[in-house]
């Protein structure tokens, strides 16, 4: 039987909300999801037959249901839904629930759950790909840990309204710097009206294309003026300088983002709870994401120990809170306590060596590099990094640090990187 599709509209078609082109060019339709699956047949009949399947046929598969899941939108037609963000939806509020069922099972989930998020973060890693796994998992443990506090400790009445708003307050202080850390690290492009010319090092090879560009560097040299500089000074800093992958000349401290694929000024590194890389122009907005965070979820902490555990003292309920399992919400609240816990001693260690990499004016890419390359002076087990190049002091460190955002330009010329 002959298949037959749709082709992509053409200009000024606009696709409904239910419409989406999908991975072949084609203009398809939501409610035809389950339909004309020639990759999933053909896998299911070679099944069948007991035949060998082919080399990618499970890589199909996962391509056309990727492809199909997607949701209606008002504007541009359905949109594709990223398959990494429904674990967490799933996985959390079925292991806390779990958890509380017994202590000895909130043990082994607990300590089960940071072992599976490193593990995939392991995986992850290794193959150098976007995620949005993490940054599901962080959003939707405010959303659900906060619902859980509304729903579960302030009808208890231990909550009064005025400590109720600084939780949402919080909550809200977070969401918004993260929003405004989503907003862009400071991508490098280069300045397309200051382009001066063009050096070629490494003529290409006789009989080969010149587009092939094997083993050549070729550098854009970009001038806000004519300068009296020496060709040779400005071609040997372009080619240390230059990205082959954006095409650009880094200023100094720029990095390449491998995961993100792109120069990203003052890199400082990719962080996967929010699914970007911390720059120049979000690392401020970062940190304060960090801050907020840290400073609601310690006082929701405190204030959900002081509702199931009265009796006890705050640093104390936290390990021995007698009678807690014996009602699930109030064993409910308590697991949820130890996995804001978790999650807070964690951030908390981050927060405290963005600080001091801050203090030093050290990036966690240039400390990273300097221990590996045994020019920096560490202390604490590689907690505290000081290469020396770039510190002034810490007052004048953190001064640079707080006015570095607005500083951002997106086009660089060559006088900056000399």
């Amino acid at each position: 039987m002959k298949r037959r599709t749709k082709r992509v509209p053409e200009e000024g078609d606009t696709l409904c909300c239910c419409e989406y082109v999908n991975r072949r060019g084609e203009r398809s339709h939501v409610a035809a999801c389950c339909c004309d699956c020639e990759d999933l047949d053909d896998a299911c009949d070679r099944f069948l037959k007991r035949e060998p399947q082919k080399d990618d046929s499970v890589s199909k598969v996962a391509d056309v249901l990727t492809d199909r899941i997607r949701v209606p939108w008002l504007w541009g037609g359905a949109r594709k839904v990223d398959l990494s963000i429904i674990p967490p939806l799933i996985l959390l509020p079925v292991l806390l629930h779990i958890a509380a069922l017994h202590f000895l099972l909130g043990v082994l989930v607990l300590t089960a759950l940071p072992v599976l998020v490193l593990w995939y973060y392991y995986v992850t890693h290794r193959k150098k790909g976007q995620t949005l796994f993490f940054l599901s998992l962080a959003l939707f443990s405010l959303v659900y840990t906060y619902y859980l506090f509304v729903t579960v400790v302030v009808p208890r009445g231990d909550v009064g309204i005025a400590q109720l708003a600084l939780v949402t307050l919080g909550l809200i202080s977070t969401l918004a710097a993260l929003v405004r850390t989503k907003r862009g690290p400071g991508v490098l492009r280069p300045n397309q009206e200051a382009i001066h010319s063009t050096v070629t090092y490494y003529s290409p090879l006789p009989d080969e294309d010149p587009a092939v560009n094997r083993g050549k560097c070729e550098v854009m040299l970009l001038t806000k003026n004519q300068r009296g500089a020496s060709e040779s000074k400005e071609a040997e800093n372009s080619c240390k300088n230059w990205c082959s992958v954006c095409r650009v000349v880094r200023p100094p401290r720029a990095g390449h983002c491998r995961i993100c694929g792109v120069c990203v000024l003052r890199l400082d590194h990719h962080c996967v709870w929010i699914n970007s890389c911390v720059g120049q122009a979000n690392h401020l907005s970062f940190l304060l994401t960090l801050i907020f965070f840290l400073l609601t979820s310690l006082y929701g902490i405190f204030l959900v120990l002081q509702s199931v555990c009265p009796k006890q003292l705050v640093f104390t309920a936290l390990l021995y809170c007698p009678g807690v399992y014996g009602e699930f919400s109030s064993a409910l609240c308590f697991t949820c306590v130890w996995y804001c816990s978790l999650v807070t001693g964690g951030l908390l260690h981050l927060l405290l060596v963005q600080i001091i990499n801050i203090s030093y004016n050290v990036t966690e890419r240039e400390a990273r590099i300097a221990l590996r390359e045994k020019t920096a002076q560490s202390a604490f087990w590689g907690l505290i990094v000081d290469t020396r190049v770039y510190s002034r002091g810490i007052w004048i460190n953190w001064s640079e640090f707080l006015s570095m955002g607005g500083k951002v330009t997106h086009s660089w010329t060559l006088a900056d990187v000399v």
